[in-house]
């Protein structure tokens, strides 16, 4: 048997599909900018917008890849690269400080609003909602979701962006801060994650129990690691671990 007391959870392609999401919500808030903004620079009468929605992409995203170079501390926090770039290319295409500062924000508003429009997997509500009435549950994730706005939220007693606390998985970091804000020792701790190297090395690094979902096979795993294909099947991992046999 094992003393588990705490269950931390990954969230994009743990307890959702995250293909396609990413793709909807760059392409969704940067059009949102484009044509808004267009509105509002035609009532100014000021020089219209000079670039397409591919090419203004295309330099959004390479404006990114130089800050996360320029500024090697923030790499992984991607909503503040993401508002520092759109601040650039805006500036750059002639708007006042002011203005640019106000319409990165607006456009970042409507990013969050499209990235938390993911579905979670049909099981994943109830299985948190059982394994709330047992064990204290987190999110620890190095997306830039919306923590408070994701469909689950509220099965979370902690949620940690760990591109936020400027330490990116596979960095310790967020993992230390949940255990410290549940206080509780790694070995009585488990995490969930669909990532090798950013969650389950980690995870064992620290001591704590880690289930691995993918869909690849593996004869042997370290110990302290469980496979499953698919979230739905952590409970027969729970089982096993609290069996007295």
């Amino acid at each position: 048997m094992t003393s588990l007391k705490v269950i931390t959870f990954d969230l994009d392609d743990t307890l959702w599909d995250n293909s396609g999401v990413m793709a909807r919500t760059e392409t969704g808030h940067y059009g949102w900018l484009l044509d808004n903004l267009a509105v509002w620079l035609e009532e100014r009468r000021w020089p219209p917008w000079r670039l397409d929605v591919d090419q203004g992409l295309e330099d959004y995203l390479q404006r990114r890849k130089r800050l996360a170079l320029e500024v090697p501390e923030r790499r992984g926090d991607f909503t503040w690269l993401r508002l520092r770039a759109l601040e650039a290319q805006l500036e750059a295409q002639g708007l006042p400080r002011s203005a640019a500062t106000l319409w990165a924000a607006a456009a970042m508003n409507e990013f969050h609003r499209l990235r938390v429009q993911v579905t979670p997997h049909p099981e994943a509500a109830e299985l948190l909602a059982d394994l709330g009435q047992r064990y204290r549950l987190a999110a620890i994730t190095n997306g830039n979701i919306h923590l408070k706005r994701q469909p689950l939220a509220g099965y979370f007693e902690v949620a940690i962006a760990a591109g936020e606390l400027l330490a990116p998985k596979p960095d310790p970091t967020a993992f230390l801060a949940a255990l410290e804000r549940f206080e509780v020792a790694p070995q009585n701790a488990m995490h969930v994650g669909d990532s090798w190297e950013e969650d389950i090395v980690p995870a064992l690094r620290l001591g704590m129990h880690a289930v691995w979902i993918s869909e690849e096979r593996h004869d042997a795993l370290p110990k302290g690691v469980h496979r499953i294909g698919h979230v739905r099947e952590l409970r027969g991992v729970l089982a096993a671990l609290n069996s007295p046999y």
